[in-house]
């Protein structure tokens, strides 16, 4: 099993490569903000446990291995992030608890969590629910609460009303 911060190397060199085609010791270090050595370091020991292929002055590849660890490490980090945004939490925060969690989750769990963020994005209406969230978020009351008092308000004129009808 490897560490988290393996992890991160691997979902990293992933990300970069999906994006520029290829992964130099520069673009780990920006990407992870670490120093060139200790890139250089962790690939060694990558490259020794056969997740990627590592050679001065090329860059660093995924071997099949890496690649699928660093897809699966991928999808946990987006299926999180996007959690964390359905409920309100702004895009950047989302990016770095994602980054923690998808290190601590159990398998199931995440999977559960995927089938729920799959159900909320495939909705054919967006939830009302999460109108209601959003609302509940900005304003700290549950927006039905609020409805429910106006019904109470309009059911007890009407019933006065009712009432005097009645009377008469």
């Amino acid at each position: 099993m490897l560490s988290r911060k393996a992890e991160d190397y691997l979902e990293a060199i992933l990300n970069i490569t999906e994006k520029k085609g290829y992964t130099r010791v520069k673009d780990v270090s920006i990407a992870l903000s670490v120093k060139p050595s200790s890139v250089v370091e962790m690939l060694k020991k990558l490259n020794d446990s056969d997740y990627v292929v590592y050679r001065k002055y090329d860059g660093v590849i995924l071997t099949p291995k890496g690649r699928e660890l660093g897809s699966v490490i991928k999808d946990r980090h987006d299926t999180l992030k996007a959690l964390l945004e359905i409920i309100q939490v702004p895009a950047k925060i989302a990016d770095k608890d994602a980054c923690i969690m998808e290190h601590e989750l159990e398998t199931k769990t995440v999977e559960q969590l995927k089938s729920f963020v799959r159900f909320v994005q495939s909705a054919p209406d967006y939830p009302q629910w999460l109108d209601h969230f959003k609302t509940f978020c900005e304003t700290g009351e549950h927006p039905c609460k609020a409805d429910k008092r106006k019904n109470i308000g309009s059911s007890e004129q009407e019933n006065k009303l009712l009432t005097q009808i009645n009377a008469d």
